[in-house]
């Protein structure tokens, strides 16, 4: 073996290299490697370390204990989002949606953006092939082509940069419009069979549904486009100035396969190294999101909560959930930012220093060992050879180091793409009427799934046979419930609260599925709900009574403001138009009208649209009684079937049963008693 090296050194050595140099090189090669292997274990130890908690996520924005992912699971394994089948399945069928057809806009701006890149490339070659000439004139001391070389090098530097320039930019337009597509294909699916309402209040697996329509939509969709160029252009430039590079080291004279050669190894040895050692990215990014969407529904909960807290003097309790969410936040970034701080020392040191040495290496082998019958002798050649080589490879190398960094950025996209990916596939599911409850899921109740019958009601009727009224968690309010509501048949409501009254509302609208029995009831149109705190949407005056119908759909009704007016007076609230400055006015309707203004509106609302049915939920309790009494007369004489919820004995006389719930699962259905009509 020392036999083999000595001859190696004589053969280096006629090369006018010092062996001694050489000696040096290799013994601190063999130390270093060496090291490596020591180190590796301890290394990669400390770079994968995960954190120990289970990922703590919110409770649907409701005042619970958070829990843990695995004690809300603990029947289904949860998928760690990273670079395996399960991504790439869930990444076509983004694509797919992004990109629906060929003849699309999206396909036309990456077209423009690939045409961009590939042209970037070439231009990037002619720019190091003009360096190079322009060092060769200088050596050679030629000013007149020197100088006109410099203009042309001056003249190529405009285009080359409003081609930087066009690059970014079409990569924003390219996310941009990826995020419209998928803006609008999430919001027809949130907003259809009324899943808004059913995947927060019947189902567990989304826990913010507005930070995921709106951050992590723009994170995937920005991050993929990013993604696009960041591996194409770099793709591009490894092929094109590889294939640079093998001509010109075939113009000196040396062989073409040593240098790639080297190349090649050293960048697989690079990757499988730091594909080794690379944290779990994608999965912290997708915790670091889930713990950004809690921290935001605290704040959310706080405002649309705000005065109840001010009158208890809750702010202390608040503030602590408050710093708890973001102590919880900040940790994990903390931990990301280690994790990430020992990955980039490893992945500096390999692209920087080791990949230098081995450029140095690539370029200086067709100077040393070209053939002496072939090469150039000229200095002034070398030296544009060697300027131009090395241009070429530092381009070269940076576009492989942006090739290997982009795992990493494969990897975080990964934790973007489930996040995404499981909110469509959970909304499809809900809209069709599939559920999962974390904390039904290890109950073994009667009811595990819906298996009841909606049917359309002939007669008009709302008729429950042998239904039970079951709660989104799984308790069983009234195991059976057989009622029969005719048209102009009014029926009242009333027992102590959780006894199931406001649940029978949502059981008929079919907000909560039907564990059970058959329900006939009619269409949506011919029932209208008001519950006691009613909704004020954005806009008008106007907009406020007809709501939900819109303005052209007011009009097709033939409805004009003296219609509204007429609604009005029934509420007791004609004076309104004109100290509010018209029906055209616009302001925050939910804080400038008293509790009382805002129920006699949803009132108002009733009258404008005439239903068949009206499922009152205790809505008038903050309306006096002559006010309330006027309002109930006013519905009757309308031929509009009252169904109400009430503590009130002198709302009795308006209707015809009662049905009273005892809180216990048992009720009954009696005549109201005449006394009560008087």
């Amino acid at each position: 073996m020392p036999t083999a090296l000595s001859k190696c050194l004589e053969d280096v050595s006629k090369y006018n290299i010092n062996k001694q140099k050489i000696g040096g090189g290799v013994v601190t090669l063999a130390v270093l490697l060496y090291g490596c292997k020591l180190s590796y274990p301890y290394i990669k130890q400390l770079v994968n370390t995960s954190p120990a908690k289970p990922v703590i996520v919110s409770n649907n924005n409701k005042n619970e204990p958070s829990t843990s992912v695995e004690e809300q699971i603990p029947n289904k394994q949860r998928n760690v989002p990273g670079f395996n089948r399960e991504f790439v399945i869930q990444l076509y069928k983004l694509i797919r949606l992004l990109i629906p057809r060929f003849w699309c806009k999206e396909v036309g701006l990456l077209s423009v953006h690939t045409l961009a890149l590939i042209t970037r490339t070439f231009m990037s070659i002619y720019v190091a092939t003009m360096e190079g000439r322009m060092v060769k004139f200088i050596v050679q001391r030629d000013v007149n082509n020197f100088g006109l070389m410099l203009l042309k090098w001056l003249g190529v530097a405009l285009p080359a940069t409003f081609l930087n320039s066009l690059i970014r930019y079409l990569e924003s337009k390219i996310g941009l419009a990826f995020r419209t597509r998928l803006v609008n294909h999430a919001y027809s699916l949130y907003m259809k069979n009324q899943t808004y309402y059913r995947v927060s209040n019947l189902d567990s697996r989304i826990e913010n549904a507005d930070h995921l329509l709106t951050e992590d939509i723009t994170a995937f969709t920005a991050s993929l486009a990013h993604l696009y160029s960041h591996l194409t252009k770099p793709l591009f430039d490894c092929a094109l100035i590889g294939l640079a590079l093998m001509r010109s080291s075939k113009q000196m004279g040396a062989a073409i396969v040593p240098g790639p050669l080297l190349a090649i190894v050293v960048i697989s040895l690079t990757g499988q190294i730091l594909r080794t050692l690379s944290p779990k990215f994608g999965a912290l990014v997708a915790v670091e999101a889930e713990r950004s969407a809690y921290l935001r529904s605290v704040h959310s909960r706080l405002i649309t909560n705000a005065e109840e807290i001010a009158f208890y003097g809750g702010h202390q309790v608040e503030l602590r959930h408050l710093r708890s969410a973001y102590k919880s936040l900040v940790e994990h970034k903390n931990r990301i930012l280690c994790q990430r701080l020992w990955y980039v020392v490893l992945e500096q040191f390999l692209m920087k220093y080791v990949w230098s040495g081995t450029g140095m290496i690539m370029v200086s082998l067709p100077i040393l060992m070209s053939n002496g019958n072939n090469a150039v002798k000229g200095v002034s050649d070398r030296t544009q050879y060697f300027t131009t080589a090395r241009n070429l490879l530092v381009n070269g190398a940076d576009a492989v180091e942006r090739l290997m960094s982009s795992y990493k950025e494969i990897v975080e996209l990964a934790g973007y793409t489930s996040r995404v990916g499981d909110m469509l596939n959970t909304f499809k599911e809900v809209a069709d009427g599939q559920y999962e409850r974390a904390s039904c899921q290890s109950l073994d109740y009667k009811y595990s799934s819906p298996c009841g019958r909606v049917l359309d009601s002939t007669d008009g009727s709302i008729r429950l046979c042998d239904a039970p009224i079951v709660t989104p968690t799984g308790d069983i309010v009234v195991p059976n419930l057989s009622l029969h509501i005719r048209r102009g048949h009014h029926l009242l409501i009333t027992g102590p609260n959780g006894c199931g009254k406001s649940s029978l509302f949502r059981v008929v609208c079919g907000l909560w599925p039907l564990y059970d029995g058959t329900l006939y009831r009619p269409s949506n149109a011919a029932m209208f709900y008001i519950p006691q705190r009613p909704y004020m949407t954005i806009g008008s005056l106007r907009e406020q009574i007809i709501y939900p119908d819109t303005l052209q759909e007011m009009e097709k009704k033939g409805k004009t403001d003296k219609d509204l007016e007429e609604c009005l007076h029934h509420v007791s609230l004609s004076s309104l138009v004109m100290r509010e400055g018209g029906w055209s006015a616009v302001a925050d309707w939910k804080d400038i009208l008293s509790g009382g203004e805002k129920q006699r509106i949803a009132i108002a609302r009733l009258f404008y649209h005439r239903p068949s049915f009206a499922l009152l939920d205790e809505c008038t309790s903050a309306v006096s009684m002559d006010v309330e009494n006027t309002m109930y007369e006013n519905a009757k004489a309308l031929g509009i079937t009252l169904l109400t919820i009430t503590h009130r004995p002198s709302l009795w006389k308006f209707h015809d049963e009662i049905l009273q719930f005892d809180g216990e699962g048992k009720w009954e259905l009696k005549q109201v008693p005449k006394d009560s009509c008087k």
